[in-house]
């Protein structure tokens, strides 16, 4: 399918300081000093995604109809959930910052909230049955994985510019190997699951398979059109394998590598953290972009693609 980029960076962004959010709800870091750094950063990052998301829509001023369906789509539970979240971290941040009470229980809500949007978010994709990368392997673990991921390392970056710590290094470093797994298996996953896997080829596209295979003999245009446009998108397998070489490396190789010098050094540590954030959100966009771009619509099989 086409990468819109404004939903590379509404998912990459969103799930970021979602994350972030969670974490601070859960009570990593303590002092006040941390939480007024953490919490408007974090909320920065979610309104920066959230804003993003209205850029693909052909008329940004009917976002406020995606509120409507939440009783039956997910895009409107992902919209009235994030909306939810920012409220009530916004009264806690209120409660923690001015009042100095940090009442536990509405941090603990507010995290909850945050992991729910971003489980609203990986069902948008994933419930869809004509795009079998997406429904047929483990995208909510992946999308999950990759908010706390991002969640934790922005959290202890925090802190660090706070003179404190907040994430034990000993857990990000765990989250950050367990997230790579996730996604290494979601890739395998993916990779198998291609629309002849998922029960749909030409002859159950058209309704013909019983009379044979199925091919076409001429295609219904000379050129292209929207539907091949957006749900037929093409991807070299070169440019396919360079960009998540590249994702796997600044996502998730090199938060490795400066995470443990950030741990060992006695100076420098904020800058080191700052580095690993911004290399796995590049990280994070160059394989959400391919989460999209490889992804099979079965619209394509009228097409004759294959």
């Amino acid at each position: 399918m086409h990468p819109a980029p404004s939903l590379i960076v509404f998912t990459v962004l969103s799930g970021l300081g979602l994350g972030m959010l969670f974490c601070i709800g859960l009570g990593f870091g303590q002092g006040t000093l941390f939480g007024w750094i953490a919490v408007p950063l974090a909320l920065a990052i979610t309104g920066l995604g959230g804003a993003a998301s209205t850029l693909h829509l052909a008329r940004p001023s009917r976002a406020w109809r995606a509120f409507s369906q939440w009783r039956s789509s997910w895009l409107s539970r992902e919209a009235c959930l994030m909306v939810a979240t920012v409220v009530v971290f916004v009264a806690y941040a209120a409660l923690w910052l001015l009042a100095g009470y940090r009442v536990a229980a509405l941090g603990w809500l507010g995290s909850l909230l945050a992991a729910g949007t971003v489980y609203a978010t990986a069902m948008i994709y994933a419930q869809l049955a004509t795009v079998p990368r997406w429904s047929m392997a483990p995208t909510r673990r992946l999308f999950l994985a990759a908010a706390l991921l991002g969640g934790l390392i922005a959290t202890e970056f925090a802190a660090r510019l706070a003179g404190e710590s907040a994430v034990p290094t000993v857990w990000l470093l765990a989250v950050l190997v367990v997230t790579a797994i996730v996604f290494v298996a979601w890739q395998t996953a993916a990779a198998g699951a291609n629309r002849r896997a998922a029960g749909s080829d030409m002859g159950t596209a058209t309704g013909l398979g019983r009379l044979g295979r199925i091919s076409v003999f001429e295609t219904p245009h000379t050129g292209s059109n929207y539907l091949l446009d957006e749900m037929a998108f093409r991807v070299g397998r070169k440019r396919a394998w360079q960009l998540r070489s590249l994702g796997a490396a600044l996502g998730f190789g090199l938060p490795l590598l400066l995470t443990v010098l950030a741990a060992v050094m006695p100076v420098g540590t904020g800058l080191l953290l700052l580095l690993a954030l911004l290399a796995h959100a590049a990280g994070m966009m160059a394989l959400r972009w391919l989460f999209f771009a490889e992804a099979e619509h079965v619209q394509a099989l009228y097409y004759g693609l294959r």
